[in-house]
């Protein structure tokens, strides 16, 4: 069976060591230019369909977190307060919507505002029970892809139709395959906000919209946020186990928490509804499932390195070289060992593309390039090689 922490070990994407703790991994290098490479698509992404990023602290005085709801419906999972003095405490964040009400209410909005977009790959940490973390895919640390899109109640259904196209794309391009939709509802207990109509209003407009795009979903009493219910896009890990990985929200009750308003055309304050969105989820969740669905052999356009470059004896590359880099690609040079090793070792890796250039070739200004699944092409132009290889490294 194919597991990302045996694959994350081998390819050295990430590293979890008991100084650091568990459910804390370290990306490596390599899993860091993976990474870098999904966060650059998704900020693009969502800048083109109007979003504006925003950075904030992933820790907080106690108050704003008793004020969202987290520490009365939340507390289980979040870490203890830190106390600094007797009246001064403060909490790791498990969840960034607290702030981002925070950036709403940072000036007075009118109707013309709206929708709001507001988006921030932020940290954010849950206190897991050590017995349940594992790789990436059960962390304590998180960084999530995080979205919250203000608008008025009656346009909140068209935020969640929008930000669920938008899921599908990202899904697509990423190689995730969605194993199903889950529309998830509130229980019974005290974990939820007791306002029976707010949840009824908006359990009805999520499963408009999912009657509208024409999707099918099962149904999860228990599984909605403590504030209001979700639709949850989930996957199937190699292991057979299926998680949440994408998630869009309607809550109707948080605006009136941090007195959230915006001046209607009318002149009259109103709540704004508060779409909170993931478009892919946590980084960490997000490639323990990519590593394992591709076997470690991402598409080109995340591919820790896109081209290794191999010189055969004492040749001159790094015209080559830099012009790889200034193309916008990931290019690494491996002069050590014998041709064939460094090849295997290159296929160990995952590496798309390999270009061999010996006195021939360089003499020519040329390269013989090796494909991942084992095709050959070459000797190519150096123009001619960067170009394919280019075209083949966009999302």
């Amino acid at each position: 069976m194919i597991d990302h922490r045996k694959l994350g070990r081998e390819l050295e994407l990430f590293h979890s060591d008991p100084l650091a703790g568990a459910g804390l991994p370290i990306w490596l290098p390599a899993g860091a230019a993976a990474r870098h490479a999904v966060e650059e698509y998704i900020r693009e992404e969502e800048r083109r369909a109007g979003y504006q990023h925003v950075y904030s602290p992933p820790v907080a005085k106690r108050q704003l977190y008793e004020l969202s709801g987290h520490l009365p419906h939340f507390a289980d999972d979040m870490f203890p307060p830190m106390r600094l003095s007797a009246d001064d405490e403060f909490v790791l964040r498990p969840a960034l919507c607290p702030h981002h009400a925070l950036v709403y209410r940072s000036r007075g909005r009118s109707y013309r505002d709206l929708p709001l977009r507001i988006a921030e790959l932020g940290g954010m940490y849950r206190a897991e029970r050590s017995g349940v973390l594992g790789g990436l895919s059960r962390v304590r640390s998180i960084w999530l892809n995080d979205g919250h899109n203000f608008c008025p109640r009656d346009r909140a259904g068209e935020e969640v139709a929008a930000v669920l196209e938008m899921i599908q794309r990202a899904h697509a391009v990423l190689g995730v395959r969605p194993a199903g939709f889950r529309l998830s509802l509130r229980g019974d207990g005290d974990k939820y906000v007791d306002n029976p109509p707010m949840w009824e209003q908006t359990e009805d407009v999520l499963r408009g919209v999912l009657k509208e795009l024409g999707v099918s979903y099962v149904e999860a009493v228990g599984e909605a946020s403590f504030y209001g219910p979700k639709i949850d896009v989930q996957v199937v890990d190699a292991a057979g186990r299926e998680m949440t990985l994408s998630t869009v929200q309607l809550d109707f009750h948080q605006a009136a928490r941090f007195d959230l308003s915006y001046v209607d055309r009318g002149g009259e304050r109103r709540r704004p509804a508060i779409v909170h969105r993931s478009v892919v989820g946590s980084m960490e969740r997000l490639f323990a499932y990519l590593i394992e669905v591709h076997e470690g052999a991402f598409p080109v356009w995340y591919a820790p390195v896109q081209l290794e470059i191999l010189p055969v004896g004492d040749v001159p590359v790094e015209r080559f070289s830099r012009a790889a880099i200034v193309a916008g690609l990931r290019a690494e040079v491996a002069w050590e060992g014998t041709l064939g090793a460094r090849i295997r070792d290159a296929a160990r890796r995952k590496v798309p593309y390999v270009a061999v250039i010996g006195a021939r070739e360089a003499a020519a200004g040329a390269v013989s390039l090796r494909l991942r699944d084992g095709r050959e092409q070459g000797p190519l132009p150096e123009g001619e090689a960067l170009d394919l290889i280019a075209a083949a490294a966009r999302p």
